[in-house]
């Protein structure tokens, strides 16, 4: 299971501030927790589990937060936790100094370091958002990302707003993934993550190559996603946009064995395959769905869809519906919505694109 939801109005008043207690420690991480509110405790918490990347979405009224030099004695997993105010303001205290946060502010804590947090939140709405992975997945110098932390940092504009929107996006659609979609969800997450911390730690803050090759993937990454419903996007406007050669480009990709058109006409029919597969979006013709997502030729998106997934787009959304009969309920309200059914679980709805998708396709509707 991919998403696990968890309140703390599951119990009685008097148990709830306890519960919270216990339920981030083993979530999260183990900190001294106290709460104006800590006589009726009312708190939320949605976890989307990615593998070693984890993204939660979290709503309570107020909670002071410690974590000192004994506690990380006794457990300590060696992780960074990148926490997104949505509502409220808070402040937060290292060694090196006291912070201010915000609304829309992003700072980054390690779990080896003492902190004292203290945030004043919206207990009507999701209103912060925490972000863990292991110290080790995050490609950039550990001094660069030590001088960052307890920094607040802005998400509400450029790589920092593009980071946050995700990590919005992905509290709202989190029922719709599969495991299939775990590694690419964890990649993008850890790829826009690092190019935000290299950006605020300035250009010296990836002092080597293979660091500067992970941050321009990341961008380049953040780009295309954000550019998929334009059919005139190119592997040259994209090498253009970051000021690099179609040949360096080139090179990036390569490294994951596939082509920057192949690459992107898989992600067209990833998002393509997803609005067939939701019931909300079953009267939206065919060549609507395939020319929000840049195809704008309809047999050329027909015989690329059934190449990628073995059934024409008409077909592939009939089965889902039948799918969803059978359950006897919208397959969007269950979990995993957007899997697929057992009779075409063959289907390459994941990891890199076919052979079968090469660059033998017009350079129209990529």
């Amino acid at each position: 299971m991919l998403v696990t939801e968890f309140s703390t109005g599951l119990v009685e008043v008097s148990e709830r501030f306890a519960l919270w207690e216990e339920t981030t420690a083993r979530s999260h991480l183990r900190n001294w927790l106290r709460s104006d509110d800590q006589a009726d405790f009312r708190a939320r918490m949605r976890v989307l589990d990615l593998g070693e990347v984890q993204v939660s979405m979290l709503t309570y009224p107020h909670l002071g937060i410690m974590r000192t030099a004994k506690l990380i004695r006794q457990s300590d997993p060696e992780v960074y936790q990148v926490n997104y105010l949505l509502r409220g303001k808070g402040v937060v205290s290292l060694a090196g100094g006291e912070a201010a946060l915000c609304s829309g502010d992003l700072v980054v804590m390690d779990s080896s370091s003492p902190y004292r947090g203290d945030v004043q939140a919206d207990p009507g709405s999701w209103s912060h958002v925490t972000v863990q992975i292991p110290r080790r997945l995050l490609p950039l110098p550990e001094k660069s990302v030590q001088e960052l932390l307890g920094v607040p940092m802005s998400g509400r504009c450029g790589m920092g707003g593009m980071f946050t929107r995700w990590l919005t996006d992905l509290n709202t659609r989190a029922t719709e993934f599969t495991a299939a979609d775990i590694p690419t969800l964890a990649s993008v997450t850890l790829d826009l993550l690092t190019s935000v911390i290299a950006r605020c730690g300035g250009t010296e803050a990836v002092s080597s190559p293979e660091g500067h090759r992970i941050v321009l993937r990341a961008r380049i990454n953040a780009f295309v996603e954000q550019h998929l419903a334009d059919p005139a996007i190119t592997p040259q406007s994209i090498a253009d946009a970051h000021h690099i050669s179609l040949r360096h480009l080139q090179q990036l990709l390569a490294e994951d064995d596939v082509s920057p058109a192949a690459w992107i006409r898989h992600r067209r029919l990833e998002q393509c395959r997803r609005d067939l597969a939701d019931p909300r979006l079953n009267a939206r013709p065919i060549q609507a769905i395939a020319a929000r997502w840049g195809f704008t030729d309809p047999a050329h998106f027909s015989r690329l869809f059934r190449t990628a997934y073995g059934v024409p787009p008409r077909d592939y959304r009939n089965l889902r519906f039948k799918e969803c009969a059978n359950h006897q309920k919208p397959c969007a309200n269950r979990q995993g919505q957007g899997a697929d059914p057992p009779s075409i679980l063959g289907f390459r709805t994941a990891g890199r694109p076919s052979a079968a998708s090469s660059d033998r396709t017009p350079q129209s509707g990529i």
